[in-house]
């Protein structure tokens, strides 16, 4: 069985895919899956489910570890007949987002879909991604204020 990650690069690579996944809408993954010509037949190894997960925090960031509360979660896990594994976590009960998140992270994996996901799946959703940064960032410059200091005379 292969496991994503032999090289570190692989590892960047998936994990910079994942991180655009899980800020994708639903319409975007149903689009991006949707994109991916001739997909195998995929096997579920974890239907998606909803639980939760305990959100750790620390105090400035180096201080001792707390528990915050808890954050729900849903997951998902799904397997290519070329035995690539592709797991799917967001936030939140949407069970779809996680399944379709777990197929293109098994689908990018592979090497026979890995460029239709890197080139086909991926850029319109960071398209967005990147216009909404822009969009706030003008948003924020607008807001801006600069101070100055005018020197009274006393004379």
């Amino acid at each position: 069985m292969r496991h994503a990650g032999d090289t570190m690069t692989d590892t960047m690579r998936r994990r910079e895919a994942l991180s655009v996944l899980t800020k994708a809408t639903l319409a975007e993954l149903r689009t991006a899956v949707d994109a991916i010509p001739g997909k195998p037949e995929l096997s579920v190894l974890r239907p998606a489910e909803i639980g939760l997960v305990m959100v750790r925090g620390r105090i400035g960031g180096d201080g001792d570890a707390f528990n915050l509360g808890e954050a729900t979660v849903a997951r998902a896990a799904v397997a290519l007949p070329t035995g690539e594994i592709g797991h799917g976590h967001v936030l939140g009960r949407d069970k779809e987002k996680a399944q379709l998140i777990a197929i293109l992270d098994a689908l990018g994996q592979a090497p026979a879909y890995r460029d239709a996901v890197a080139t086909v799946a991926l850029p319109p959703i960071r398209a967005r991604l990147t216009a909404e940064r822009v969009r706030l960032a003008a948003q924020t410059a607008a807001t801006r204020v600069d101070f100055f200091t005018v020197q009274r005379g006393e004379d």
